[in-house]
């Protein structure tokens, strides 16, 4: 089984960090290359760009909760939410019929 997680790309578990512009304040974000696949992928349906997604997310969460203690944790759990969403909407299509 472990297999399967050892044999992983290192470029994907390797840190990158981005500049952006949140609410006026220029802050850096440092995440995993595979966390910034993820973002670009729900950026690209939902039909933006990865900043506008991350500045939106931002937007909301601190509307939501007012405050975020890590935004970066957030992006991570918000990336893995998104995948189990996308796995439970591949099961829910409906199941072909059988020729008659």
């Amino acid at each position: 089984m472990c297999e399967l997680y050892v044999k992983a790309d290192p470029i994907l578990y390797e840190s990158r960090s981005r500049s952006l512009r949140i609410r006026g304040v220029v802050t850096t974000l440092r995440l995993e290359n595979q966390f910034w696949d993820i973002l670009r992928e729900i950026a690209e349906v939902d039909g933006m760009t990865t900043n506008q997604l991350i500045t939106k997310l931002y937007d909301e969460v601190m509307d939501y909760r007012g405050e975020v203690v890590n935004f970066a944790s957030f992006l991570r759990v918000s990336c893995t939410r998104y995948l189990a969403q996308r796995r439970a909407s591949v099961h829910e299509l409906p199941k072909p019929r059988a020729l008659a």
